[in-house]
């Protein structure tokens, strides 16, 4: 029952997820400025899919079971109706009910969720908090180190998410936080969360999917370099030395997961369409964390933040969104004409294109190359919704 409860909810989070994605690319299309659809592409689509597998997972990573089955239930309107009131107000909408903005209630109601969500799953885990125990098979033996050091970072996840999401509500309090709230806060939640927890799980699934086994010294570079750089990030956010130690090792961090992903990709046996899609989210990263270099050493250029960002949130985080969402509701089990592979592919393919004329035409400042790119990513997303979402109706 209990397993059944938290499938059923985390297909909910990826639903919900899938529908921000589509109205994040909207709102993109419409002119909405990037303070505000920020609050769609991350905290709605990005988190509400990490939300919705790290429940089914992670528990199951530490050789447990989910403590409370009925948490996913609980956190999803918190995370849904906090990133909805969060963007609400930073597109202007009138002042909430009493006293409070809009960006203030969705903001407390999305950290709520995060305390939802890191309450159940510490509890789950709290006579295993190192992650010794892995749950790893018999027939996975060899990769039992590897599981061990992916395991050991997921407190470093948490720890992000919450600080990440706190320093919001506490500016709506007037409270002062440590950290700016803004692009610094981003990057805890982008950079320390999402990311970070891309290369956990990374590391113990994608090597089940693809049948091989990453480079331990590549492991053993990606995840402390992950775990340290969002911090060092947030706090000299482009600033001196610290911010550009920090871009360093994200760049170490992601470049190393990406040759990570491209070797498995290159030494697997097996074709599967969401492959292509993690791969390309792999380049993107590069590409990203490459032009976020470029900032923190020689200076602040709007087209290359323009660039980093869709590159980033888009193409790394949701181009390896889109690839294993597709290895868990493989296309080809769709029975509805026009869900298979070759439509999953051309989502992977629109989606990657559209990204990258997105970043030529903020790179070489040509509006109308941007324009094309937003709206062959619109495209992509739809082609995706369609899938993910008559896969989920066929299997209600």
């Amino acid at each position: 029952m209990t397993s059944a409860t938290v499938s059923r909810w985390s297909r909910a989070f990826v639903a919900t997820g899938v529908t921000f994605f589509v109205c994040w690319q909207l709102a993109i299309v419409a002119g909405v400025g990037r303070p505000a659809t920020v609050f769609l592409g991350l905290y709605g689509f990005v988190f509400s899919v990490v939300f919705g597998k790290a429940y089914a997972l992670l528990p199951s990573y530490f050789e447990r079971e989910l403590a409370v089955a009925h948490a996913p239930m609980v956190h999803l309107p918190l995370a849904t109706g906090g990133a909805i009131g969060l963007f609400a107000g930073a597109v202007g909408v009138a002042s909430g009910p009493g006293p409070w903005s809009w960006g203030f209630l969705g903001a407390l109601s999305w950290f709520t969720g995060c305390l939802v969500f890191v309450g159940t799953l510490g509890w789950t885990v709290r006579d295993n908090l190192t992650g010794r125990e892995t749950g790893t098979g018999s027939v996975n033996e060899h990769r039992r180190r590897i599981d061990r050091a992916s395991n050991a970072f997921i407190p470093a996840v948490f720890a992000y998410l919450l600080a990440g999401g706190v320093l919001p509500v506490l500016e709506g309090l007037g409270v002062d936080g440590p950290i700016s709230v803004g692009p610094p806060t981003t990057h805890l939640l982008a950079a320390g969360t999402a990311t970070l927890l891309v290369f956990v799980i990374g590391f113990r699934l994608l090597p089940r999917f693809t049948v091989t086994t990453p480079r331990p010294f590549l492991v053993a570079l990606v995840l402390p370099a992950g775990a340290i750089a969002p911090a060092m990030l947030a706090v000299d956010f482009l600033g001196g030395t610290t911010f550009r130690l920090g871009a360093v090792l994200q760049v170490l961090a992601v470049t190393g997961f990406a040759v990570t992903v491209g070797d498995m990709y290159r030494r697997t046996d097996r074709d599967r369409v969401g492959f292509h899609a993690v791969f390309a989210g792999a380049l993107c990263g590069i590409a990203a964390v490459g032009l976020a270099l470029y900032v923190a050493l020689v200076g602040v250029e709007t087209g290359v933040l323009e660039a980093h960002v869709r590159l980033a949130a888009g193409g790394f985080l949701g181009l390896t969104i889109v690839g294993v969402s597709y290895q868990f509701y493989p296309p080809a089990i769709g029975s509805t004409p026009g869900v298979d592979d070759r439509t999953a592919l051309v989502s992977i393919a629109l989606l990657a294109g559209g990204f990258g004329l997105e970043a030529v035409g903020y790179l070489a400042t040509i509006g109308s190359v941007t324009t094309v790119g937003q709206y062959v990513v619109l495209l992509g997303a739809l082609c995706y919704a369609f899938v993910i979402g008559t896969i989920f109706l066929e299997q209600w």
